[in-house]
């Protein structure tokens, strides 16, 4: 008999770490559900994704009821969901916390941390009452849980709220075969990392460049998360540029 392919759903799959994870799993045999804004974009990812089936859902994570289609038409087309990596996320501009508009932070707020919570609890809805019960839930942090940047309150704000919803939703999904963990990156090489690598701000005020990772390498780590058994967690997970500077005095 064949194995019967899990189902996953990617957010902001539509470039960058979303698209390699959602490569990966693909892959690595899951059935992946694409979820992004850009319609264009989703269907360039999906045709990277050749080994298994996948849907492209286009979704605005900070609009609740595009959440709750997402996952509605997530179930309708498959029945169940196994696993929800959190990816989609927005900076802010780099600038003075003073001079930052109302829009520029809650445009932040809105999608990595109220979209992160819309998608957890309609994946809890799902999980919870899908028969064998339970699921697999990964959130995109940061290194930015951990250390801020300078001038980026709103992004380090975000992810650090990321990860009191991840220790909640551990705990909050232990009772019903539901594992939440995190992964924090650094430097994943992106559209977004491209100043990095000219060289960017650092905490002494000075300006450099920082090493990047490969976004596959990524994707492995969440393919390994995914790939564990309900009664195993992974809290949380940090992959970084081995040359960046994180670990130490800056």
């Amino acid at each position: 008999m064949l194995k019967k392919s899990k189902i996953a759903v990617v957010t902001g799959a539509g470039s960058g770490i979303g698209r390699a994870v959602a490569k990966a799993l693909n892959e690595d045999g899951w059935i992946v559900i694409l979820s992004g804004r850009r319609e264009k974009n989703l269907a360039e990812t999906a045709a990277l994704c050749t080994t298994n089936e996948v849907l492209a859902i286009p979704t605005d994570v900070k609009d609740p009821r595009s959440v709750k289609n997402l996952f509605a038409q997530t179930l309708k087309a498959y029945g169940r969901l196994d696993l929800l990596f959190n990816n989609a996320g927005v900076g802010a501009p780099v600038k003075p916390m003073e001079e930052l508009t109302l829009e520029e932070w809650k445009n932040v707020i809105d999608t990595n941390l109220n979209g992160v919570f819309f998608c957890i609890q309609e994946a809890f809805r799902i999980m919870k009452s899908q028969d064998p019960m339970g699921g697999r839930i990964i959130n995109n942090g940061s290194l930015s849980a951990h250390v801020p940047r300078p001038f980026s309150a709103p992004y380090t704000a975000s992810k650090h709220a990321v990860t009191g919803l991840t220790r909640s939703a551990s705990l909050d999904g232990r009772s019903y075969n539901i594992a939440c963990g995190q992964i924090d990156i650094g430097n994943s090489k992106s559209e977004m990392t491209k100043k990095i690598e000219k060289g960017t701000l650092q905490a002494d005020g000075s300006y450099k460049t920082e090493p990047t990772i490969s976004p596959e390498d990524v994707g492995r780590s969440i393919v390994y998360m995914a790939g564990l058994p309900l009664n195993t967690n992974v809290p949380f997970l940090t992959i970084m540029a081995n040359e960046m500077p994180y670990i130490g005095r800056g």
